[in-house]
């Protein structure tokens, strides 16, 4: 049950900033001046962009330790998903696959 939970997390994850982000880019193509200067035109939008910068540069240290720890392969991808979306789409595609990790070892020792 907790796999369903990721994955649609996984979907909203990559839907609901995409819902914001295709418009801008369709205005504005890649303007990443632009970006970063919308990003942080309040406080309030200023408050969002360093949550998120801060929470990407987190779950990069847990996708890399606990991927490590689990002897998990192409932790990259979870990095990249981070930096192409959000961590709204790498992180619960982290846990599925995660979780399905620590399944399959558990499978193997017989738990």
């Amino acid at each position: 049950m907790v796999k369903v939970i990721y994955l649609l997390l996984c979907i909203l994850g990559f839907v609901l900033p995409y819902s914001q982000f295709v418009p801008f880019f369709l205005e504005h193509g890649l303007d990443i001046k632009l970006f970063f200067e919308q990003l942080f035109a309040s406080k309030i939008s200023g408050f969002f962009g360093m949550d998120v910068i801060v929470s990407s540069l987190v779950l990069w240290a847990f996708v890399f330790w606990e991927g490590t720890r689990l002897k998990m392969q192409n932790l990259w991808v979870y990095v990249a998903c981070n930096l192409l979306v959000g961590v709204s789409l790498g992180l619960p595609l982290f846990l599925f696959m995660r979780q399905r990790q620590i399944e399959q070892q558990a499978d193997i020792l017989g738990y």
